[in-house]
């Protein structure tokens, strides 16, 4: 049987804090949830967490605090903020201590638990040393040579071009939700950096026209997908 992810839960709001942990034990993980940045401290250094999930305002310490303290005993663990800000500074404050995601209140379980699991499978990906190379239709992928290539052909990829490609490699025939690859890549999903993004999808897809089997296609209002017979 395989083990559950475990996810560290900090959340003051009990009602909420509770409704968060019951829905990601039904969805299959194994959630602690803790009521304040110090609670959560202990809890962290005590066991063993795949993922943290931060409110950002708590008492006794928040959850930048607690994000610091976190990347300090753990830089590699995936960290979650949830905010009723939307202020621009605080977001990129989250981003700056080194936060994966980033999800302002209100927002819905289903987004919540999407994020979660975008992250996890991108950090197995880079677990994987495999996962390094994809084979993308007739194409072999190097991702940390950034390197596309087609019978004896390469081209050497730009890093952003590496890194999304890369992302999408990671989510085929899967939807890659448009704010995440923002944020993930751009740090920020504002309207400039998403028409950066639309630039390099189409650069993308010129270096992959060779093999007619293998499309990007748009989501409307959700993202992309990339479209391949197998993708390793």
């Amino acid at each position: 049987m395989e083990e559950k992810m475990r996810i560290l839960l900090c959340e003051d709001d009990e009602n909420l804090g509770m409704l968060l942990r019951e829905y990601l034990q039904a969805k299959g993980y194994s959630a602690e949830l803790c009521p304040d940045g110090e609670a959560g401290y202990k809890a962290f250094m005590k066991n063993k967490y795949d993922l943290c999930v931060l409110d950002v305002m708590m008492p006794k310490k928040d959850g930048f605090t607690l994000a610091q303290e976190i990347r300090a005993a753990n830089m590699d663990i995936p960290i979650i903020f949830l905010t009723a800000k939307t202020l621009k500074e605080d977001i990129l404050e989250g981003f700056k201590i080194g936060a994966d995601d980033y999800l302002t209140k209100p927002f819905s379980m289903e987004e919540l638990t999407f994020r979660i699991e975008a992250i996890l499978r991108r950090v197995r990906g880079k677990k994987n040393k495999e996962s390094s190379v994809y084979k993308i239709g007739r194409f072999m992928f190097d991702t940390q040579k950034q390197i596309l290539a087609i019978d004896g052909k390469q081209t050497k990829l730009t890093t952003k071009e590496s890194e999304l490609l890369g992302l999408l490699c990671a989510h085929a025939n899967e939807i890659l939700q448009r704010d995440f690859a923002l944020k993930t890549i751009w740090i920020d999903d504002n309207y400039f950096n998403a028409r950066s993004m639309d630039v390099y999808i189409t650069k993308l897809r010129k270096h992959l026209k060779e093999d007619d089997s293998i499309e990007i296609i748009n989501i409307h209002g959700k993202g992309y997908k990339l479209i391949t017979p197998d993708a390793e």
